[in-house]
């Protein structure tokens, strides 16, 4: 938890996560704390607390280890090739079973649906991902009901996002669902993203 008692959220780090499905949440999530009362705090989290590689050679060092991130409001899980190995980690897949009993909101980017649907969190819910992995995801998990037209879809405690920059989008969209519409539209202009 954030020391200040406000909202914790924490972004996964892994090896071979794709760049701006990290960084992209981030940076929207990290704008919401200069605009927001209810004082949201983003970190970034590895499993081990070891830096980490992406996909395209950016290495980042997280705040902290999967251990010591404590309990959060929000996960962000990136997608990218890293998620190939993580579909079949069972290690990785009881752990994100238990971070989502114990988290309000469990989000991902990308492909990172697909490591979702292996830890059964998809299972009979509508998602969404990138537009070339919607038959991975269906071969994962044939109950997930996939929407191909939708950025994000939001199920309540599981929200999915489409590829890479429809990350932002998510992002976006649960600055308004957890505070308001009127913080949303100062960290899209902050952000100078998007036309409102």
């Amino acid at each position: 938890m954030s020391t200040d008692g406000g909202l914790h959220i924490g972004i996964f780090l892994f090896d071979d996560a794709e760049e701006l499905d990290v960084v992209g949440p981030f940076e929207v999530l990290a704008a919401w704390e200069e605009h927001s009362a209810l004082k949201p705090h983003v970190s970034t989290f590895s499993r081990d607390g070891d830096g980490v590689r992406l996909a395209k050679g950016m290495r980042l060092v997280p705040a902290r280890s999967a251990d010591d991130v404590g309990p959060l409001h929000v996960l962000v899980h990136p997608g990218g090739w890293g998620t190939r190995a993580l579909v079949g980690d069972h290690g990785h897949l009881e752990w994100l079973r238990q971070a989502h009993a114990q988290t309000a909101v469990v989000a991902s980017v990308c492909t990172g649906a697909l490591v979702l649907a292996a830890a059964g969190l998809l299972a009979g819910r509508p998602s969404t991902t990138h537009r070339h992995h919607y038959d991975e995801l269906a071969q994962i998990d044939p109950s997930t009901v996939i929407d191909t037209e939708a950025r994000f879809v939001d199920d309540g405690d599981v929200v999915t996002s489409a590829g890479v920059t429809a990350g932002i989008d998510m992002a976006l969209h649960l600055v308004e669902r957890l505070e308001s519409a009127e913080v949303a539209d100062a960290v899209r202009d902050a952000l100078q993203y998007g036309d409102t």
